[in-house]
């Protein structure tokens, strides 16, 4: 083709083409040969396929763009200017890289987003340039298709079509698929677009993840292990892009429906004083759709670790005795240790229940006259009792009680031990009682002799028949051996406890067969079984389950409680109606002070199915009740302190009362609500006063027992017997016990006497008063008491007027603001202003006879009186009060006393004596006095000093 256009050549410079002459003739000659030169079109390929990369200008193509034209090496004609595109808002052009050799370039004019559009397609024609630079008769090709791709660019990451995903799943199960999360890409192209990987980036969860985003459990889930599990998930195109934010998938565990009792809770706090409180108020049994007939519900109360098997009142046996009407004639052989019962003072003992630890290694010694020697054929020996399997692999015999020679030989009278695991009562008659072979060892086995709990023991004795109550249950003796009755002897016995004592056939007395275990309420009462009411009483227990509203369990519910109340049993066939019955099952501690701790509770249940031969099965409820500690009240004695009395009333029948106006209070401490600040101090501290009981107070004769051939302590046992309470008397002192309200014994109290035939040899008497709850566990303060011998002074006439000027010691005035009330309202104590007109118109009448020389004398040993009994508190007595009348005054006329009123006649006294001792340095009361009494009334001095005696206003 090149050879072709080199051929023209000649032609055209013979044809003078291209010279500049010739004028318009040469115009006209190049227009023609114009027409004949571009005779020919430009030449392109008829399709075109291109592809550009987003974000970028550059079009390649296939085949590169090359335009030809067959008049080519004409200059213009053979020349490419122009590739034009036709279509409308199309992001390319085309520019002509070569004109002569034709070649172009297609170019985006502005950024390719492959998103927007991945393909385009257009016309192309490719244009000469004409005959010459001033033509315009340019000729196109034809008419090319082009054809171009966008090249995608992984710009976008995945994202996923949810932020969070959920799934339930069953505990126990493998499952294929729980969920399936899924994510997109924006990018255009398939290699960025596709997701082509997921991946859980949480670590150590039991879970694993497909391609298309299935995840599924790698081994069995547990409910109770872990509930709920929380992933993290991410996914991956094909370019390997992360996504930009990792989705959370949530799966929530779900039991398996199990049957058992739902929504109830382990731990039931228990507050001291709140009655009946639920134990489960919002359970109900899930049955899992089982075909239930009937089912029956055990709940239990353990309380067996609680004191004595389960909270108990913890007064002394005696009280509870007298409590539960049993009736008297009990001997406490394991009391409080006291100066008294000292015989239990060795042992080791829990003073809060007033428990007994025996180890083994000691006993004790019960003194003689405690207990009578001749049990009569009827009586009662109890006792509570904790033991467990015998120690050794022979057990020896463990003594409870025993009763035998003290010296010389080793009988035993009568003896309660435990052997093997068994309970043996040995009672042995003397030949004087009995003389034939008689029942003498009564045996009972039983599995709660050795359990390492706690049981309630009666042995009721009515000769030969002898049975023992254990916790309430009657048991008769499985086996009774005979004996003959023991010979008679004058050797004296030895009660014992804890051991048997040994006084024979050793070298050394000694004890023997010691008990291990322990022991409380040991008792013996002769003459007189117990009855079966006493019995269930002593051992009730004071806690224990309870039903709210009984009448509105619901109609086919039966229940039953066992004696102690600590197991109830309740049945029904319909799932609702139990439900309901066991939502109104309740705690109750009926104790005002509760022992604090812990109480387990168990719920085991028994269904029956319709006709299944497998029935479900009910796990039990294992919960608790924690009792709170109870606030601890302290309780306060308040009275007089110090008591002058006559030796005529310590002599009369009725002799002195004591404690005429003590009170008995207790209080406790007032918790802080939360609302409130705390105290920074203890003063501001809020006491609040309760109620309760006590169970014994004790008064003491401090200095020396009481000599009982001139003194003793009194107290009428019709006081006592009204308000159900027992006393003993004794050298020591006087013991009041028995449970009752703190009035009762405030009452009693207010009747204690004190007597002495012989008072002129005695100074002073101290008593002390101590009074307890719950045997021990809360005492009162020691209150003390003075009692003196208010001594009636006799002297001349002479020595009335000094005497009688001077306040005597035993009608000081003492001030004191918290006696101020007391004495105010006691009747045997006169008021101040009573004593004050006394002693003033005593004082008048004597200061007007004997003069102001005789005042100053008085005045001085009313000083040194003053010193002596300064701080002495005492009750006013008028009858040591001895009022001397000279028989030589004059009377005052009559009616002249009788308008004179009371505080006048003591003004007119209290101005003569400030007048007549204004010469004295140290007494500054006087002085005062004075200046009242001569500020309020300066007429007084005119009347007359001669007054007559009138009593009408002294209250007595």
């Amino acid at each position: 083709m090149l050879t072709g256009r080199l051929c023209w050549v000649p032609l055209l410079l013979a044809l003078g083409v291209g010279s500049g002459s010739g004028g318009g003739g040469g115009s006209r000659r190049r227009r023609l040969l114009a027409a004949k030169v571009n005779k020919h079109k430009p030449w392109i390929e008829t399709s075109y396929h291109g592809v550009i990369t987003e974000n970028n200008d550059t079009v390649i193509l296939d085949p590169p763009l090359v335009a030809l034209d067959k008049d080519a090496p004409v200059p213009f004609a053979g020349e490419i200017c122009a590739f034009k595109i036709h279509g409308q808002e199309l992001p390319f052009e085309a520019v002509v890289l070569n004109k002569t050799s034709g070649e172009g370039r297609l170019r985006a004019k502005s950024p390719i987003d492959c998103e927007l559009q991945k393909e385009y397609t257009f016309i192309i024609q490719a244009y000469d340039c004409g005959a010459g630079p001033r033509e315009t008769a340019w000729k196109k090709s034809h008419k090319a298709v082009v054809h171009i791709q966008v090249k995608d660019v992984n710009e976008f990451a995945p994202t996923f079509k949810e932020p969070a995903y959920k799934a339930v799943v069953t505990e126990g199960k493998i499952y294929d698929s729980i969920l399936q999360v899924e994510a997109v890409d924006e990018d255009c192209s398939p290699q960025y677009s596709q997701i082509c990987n997921y991946e859980i980036v949480t670590t150590d969860v039991p879970f694993a993840i497909d391609r298309n985003g299935n995840i599924r459990n790698t081994e069995k889930l547990s409910y109770d292990k872990q509930r709920q599990y929380e992933i993290l998930v991410t996914a991956y195109d094909c370019g390997q892009k992360p996504a930009a934010q990792d989705t959370l998938v949530q799966v929530d565990v779900k039991p398996v429906c199990k049957p058992g009792w739902q929504d109830w809770t382990k731990r039931i706090e228990y507050q001291p004083g709140s009655g009946s409180v639920p134990l489960f108020p919002s359970i109900h049994l899930e049955t899992c759709d089982g075909a239930v007939s009937s089912i029956q519900i055990t709940t239990e109360l353990q309380t067996n670790y609680i004191g004595k098997g389960c909270d108990r009142e913890t007064y002394s046996e005696r009280s509870l005795q007298k409590l539960c009407g049993a009736s008297s004639g009990i001997i406490d052989l394991l009391p409080s240790p006291s100066a008294a019962t000292n015989w239990t003072a060795g042992l080791l003992v829990d003073s809060s229940e007033m428990i007994f630890k025996f180890d083994g290694r000691q006993g004790a010694k019960i003194p003689d006259g405690i207990v009578p020697k001749n049990l009569t054929d009827q009586f009662t020996i109890t006792m509570w009792m904790k033991h467990g399997p015998s120690p050794g692999v022979r057990a020896e015999k463990e003594t409870i009680l025993c009763n035998s020679d003290k010296t010389e030989m080793n009988r035993h009278h009568y003896a309660l031990y435990v052997h093997n695991c068994r309970l043996v009562f040995l009672l042995r008659k003397d030949f004087d009682q009995a003389d034939t072979f008689r029942p003498a060892e009564f045996h009972w086995k039983l599995d709660q002799i050795c359990d390492k709990e706690w049981h309630y023991y009666v042995i009721n004795v009515e000769f030969p028949v002898v049975t023992l109550y254990m916790d309430g249950a009657t048991y008769e003796p499985y086996l009774v051996t005979n004996d003959w009755p023991i010979h008679p002897s004058h050797i004296a016995m030895q009660l014992t406890v804890g051991a048997c004592w040994q006084g024979g056939e050793v070298t050394k007395p000694r004890f023997a067969q010691f008990f291990h275990g322990s022991l409380a309420s040991l008792t013996i009462r002769p003459g007189k079984m117990e009855s079966q009411k006493v019995i269930s009483c002593l051992q009730a227990c004071k806690e224990g389950l309870d039903i709210n509203s009984l009448e509105s369990l619901g109609q086919g519910i039966k229940y039953h409680f066992n004696p102690s109340q600590s197991v109830l049993v309740m049945e029904g066939d319909d799932i609702g109606n139990i439900n309901r019955a066991l939502q109104k099952v309740s705690y109750i501690n009926s104790r005002q002070f509760p022992t604090a701790g812990v109480r387990r509770l168990r719920v085991s249940s028994k269904v029956q199915c319709f006709g299944e031969d497998v029935c479900i099965s009910v796990p039990d409820v294992d919960a608790y009740v924690m009792v709170l500690q109870a606030i601890e009240p302290q309780i306060s004695l308040r009275g007089t302190d110090r008591l002058w009395r006559p030796a005529a009333q310590f002599e009369s029948a009725r002799g002195v009362t004591l404690f005429p106006d003590i009170k008995i209070v207790s209080t406790f401490a007032k918790a802080e609500t939360p609302g409130e600040p705390k105290a920074t101090a203890p003063k501001s501290a809020v006491l609040e006063e309760m109620l309760h009981n006590l169970d014994f107070c004790d008064i003491l004769v401090l200095g020396g027992d009481l000599d009982p051939r001139q003194e003793c302590l009194e107290l009428n046992h019709s006081e006592l017997h009204q308000r159900h309470l027992d006393a003993t008397n004794s050298t020591a002192g006087y013991s009041i016990y028995g449970v009752g309200s703190m009035s009762r014994y405030e009452q009693v109290l207010h009747h204690i006497r004190y007597r002495n035939w012989h008072p002129a040899s005695l100074e002073s008497r101290r008593f002390r008063i101590k009074c307890s709850e719950l045997n021990g566990r809360y005492t009162s303060n020691e209150f003390n008491l003075e009692v003196s011998i208010l001594h009636e002074v006799r002297m001349s006439d002479k020595e009335h007027v000094s005497h009688l000027i001077v306040q005597p010691p035993f009608l000081q005035s003492v001030h004191h603001p918290e006696s101020r009330s007391s004495i105010q309202r006691s009747s045997v104590v006169p008021s101040i202003a009573t004593v004050v007109i006394i002693i003033s118109v005593c004082m008048l009448v004597f200061v007007v006879a004997m003069g102001v020389y005789r005042v100053r004398i008085a005045h001085q040993h009313f000083t040194q009186e003053t010193e002596a009994a300064k701080e002495a508190e005492m009750d006013w007595d008028d009858s040591a009060l001895t009022i001397t009348v000279n028989p030589m005054e004059k009377h005052e006329e009559p009616g002249h006393g009788e308008e004179e009123t009371e505080e006048e006649e003591e003004e007119e006294v209290e101005e003569d004596v400030s007048s007549s001792s204004s010469d004295s340095e140290d007494s500054e009361e006087e002085e005062e006095e004075e200046g009242m009494g001569r500020g309020r009334h300066g007429q007084s001095g005119a009347r007359q000093a001669q007054l007559e005696w009138d009593d009408s206003a002294l209250p007595y």
